[in-house]
């Protein structure tokens, strides 16, 4: 998942329970959604504008894991990553998937599923958070397994694990999924 900006202008940008959350869109989708530290400043977006409508639907999953968005987005990847993010697309709320049940599902490795859940454009919305190790949390954000000398309750780990959380009531998890 694509989590630091790439230069991005910012169309909005709201505190999440989490950190903050950007959302870039233009005139007809959603182009890139950017999980950021809560040290951004928020900027409300203009009224009638896909950023508001993002801002919006996000807000709502955040209140109500059974939401589902209906977010025009545009998604620019290889062929491989746009079969993947639109796998991750179909994987109902509460519920997970492993990077090698995605493989096998599009034909794949597990590995390759990975790479290509580190640079989903649009996290929540293109849930790659629903993709898990086998035995595990497996990565998020880029970053794989427990990182070294990051706060916790702040790094991409733990808000991979908070959007697990969130969506885990009558959800069955491997327990080792949410263990800080």
């Amino acid at each position: 998942m694509t989590s630091t900006p790439r230069a991005h202008h910012y169309d909005a940008i709201f505190i999440a329970p989490f950190g903050a959350v950007g959302i870039s869109a233009d005139e007809k989708a959603v182009t890139h959604i950017s999980l950021l530290p809560h040290t951004k400043t928020a900027l409300a977006p203009k009224k009638n504008t896909l950023a508001y409508l993002a801002c919006v639907q996000l807000l709502t999953y955040f209140d109500n894991a059974d939401y589902i968005f209906d977010l025009p987005v545009r998604l620019s990847g290889s062929k491989h990553q746009l079969d993947v993010w639109q796998a991750m697309r179909e994987i109902p709320a509460k519920q997970t998937r492993t990077y090698g049940e995605i493989a096998q599902l599009i034909g794949s490795s597990a590995r390759a599923v990975g790479s290509a859940c580190g640079k989903n454009p649009i996290p929540i919305v293109v849930p790659c958070h629903r993709i898990v190790a086998a035995n595990g949390i497996g990565g998020f954000m880029g970053k794989r397994g427990e990182i070294k000398n990051v706060n916790a309750n702040n790094g991409p780990l733990a808000i991979k694990r908070w959007l697990l959380t969130h969506e885990s009531s009558g959800c069955v998890l491997n327990q080792s999924t949410l263990i800080l």
